[in-house]
């Protein structure tokens, strides 16, 4: 039994099909007679207080969007670090298509919400709902196609993904801060320094650096800045190589992000699908799903991100900006650019931070994102399929 559970947890598709699993389930909660049940469970409330020094209270959502999203970050950023130094982004031969593509998946799925928004300003608010990328789900689907798909391929993917999500921090930290306390954010920078200070003294006690940053944490939630980029500052201050007392190399960066992983893909990532995805059908109509939002998110996801990806991609690879992967084709360069259209719980993210979970659209905004990336994974996967590598090529 233990040797089964090791394999579904090693198997790269099994955080995309939990993730599946739980949106159907958030979707039949919300849709049936426990719905009063489900929205009682989300705006629980949740304190934590010591003495008159510190306070948060929060709904049970915002406690999973501010932590344990922050956690999330953190896993993002300690990989973002890991690939920058010594992965498959530590050139600008590695780094130049992706980053390239990236720009445009990002680039033309705003504009396409732009198009249709444009005039709006409550609406204008999501213009970054259809720029992000799920990568547990698109590395699932590329999981199902096997040998299918060559390695390279999948490298692309990786990279590409780790472009989105720190252009998702850039947009989080410079369009979705609130009103800025001067006090917690002097709070906050004093904790970065500490870290900082540790990071150049060599600390390698993993406990002191989550100490100090959970008290970051606190503090960048408190200061108006989104909590969960205080995960982000902590991974890139935790050492990646550094010498012990027994002068070995050891890397402090690598455990955490070993340790933390499984509970990112198996936990983190289905508790939030499952408190953000829940929306009621009852009262949907064909008229609201083809409100302006709602096909500025579809259109920006399904048609903006593979536009965005692919041309970009292409131009880059023309103009000899940038090589073609090895061992695959345009075709199979098409089939990866349409699966970036799968924003889910990336996009869930935003719209969270965008809308702040409003009733305004009749959760239209979060059926969308569910339709886009839904399109997007099905083509994807179809093309994909259908596609082969090139001849003589060991994938």
């Amino acid at each position: 039994m233990k040797i089964l559970v090791g394999k579904f947890l090693k198997n790269e598709s099994s955080s995309g099909l939990i993730l599946i699993f739980v949106t159907l389930l958030a979707l039949i909660f919300s849709n049936t007679f426990l719905s009063e049940f489900y929205n009682t469970f989300l705006h629980t409330k949740i304190e934590f207080k010591v003495g008159s020094l510190l306070e948060i209270s929060k709904p049970l959502i915002l406690w999973v969007n501010d932590g344990l999203m922050a956690i999330f970050f953190l896993h993002v950023g300690l990989e973002i670090k890991r690939e920058l130094i010594l992965g498959h982004l530590s050139s600008f031969s590695k780094i130049s298509l992706p980053l390239i593509a990236a720009v445009g998946g990002m680039a033309i799925p705003a504009l396409t919400f732009i198009f249709f928004n444009s005039g709006d300003e409550f609406a204008m608010k999501g213009w970054a709902i259809p720029t992000a990328t799920d990568i547990a789900f698109a590395l699932g689907i590329l999981s199902l196609l096997g040998k299918r798909v060559p390695t390279s391929l999948k490298i692309f993917l990786m990279a590409l993904a780790i472009f989105d999500d720190l252009g998702a921090i850039i947009i989080i930290a410079l369009f979705y801060t609130n009103d800025l306390s001067f006090i917690s954010i002097s709070l906050a920078s004093a904790s970065i320094f500490i870290l900082y200070i540790m990071n150049r003294l060599q600390v390698l006690s993993l406990g002191l650096y989550l100490l100090v940053g959970a008290i970051m944490w606190i503090c960048v939630l408190k200061s108006g800045v989104h909590a969960t980029l205080a995960g982000i500052i902590l991974a890139f201050m935790i050492p990646l190589n550094a010498m012990n007392e027994k002068r070995k190399l050891v890397s402090p960066a690598k455990t955490l992000e070993g340790f933390i992983h499984k509970w990112v893909a198996f936990f983190i990532l289905p508790v939030f699908a499952f408190v953000n995805a829940g929306i009621d059908l009852r009262e949907m109509s064909l008229d609201k799903i083809t409100e302006p939002v709602s096909l500025g998110i579809i259109l920006g996801l399904f048609l903006g991100k593979q536009i965005g990806v692919f041309s970009f991609a292409f131009i880059a690879i023309k103009l000899k900006f940038a090589k073609l992967p090895k061992c695959v084709t345009w075709s199979q360069m098409y089939g990866i650019s349409v699966l970036t259209g799968i924003g889910f719980t990336m996009s869930l993210f935003i719209d969270s931070l965008a809308y702040n979970d409003s009733s305004l659209f009749f959760y239209t905004d979060k059926l969308a994102i569910l339709i886009g990336s839904l399109l997007s994974g099905v083509l994807g996967y179809i093309i994909l399929r259908r596609s082969r590598s090139k001849k003589f090529c060991n994938v």
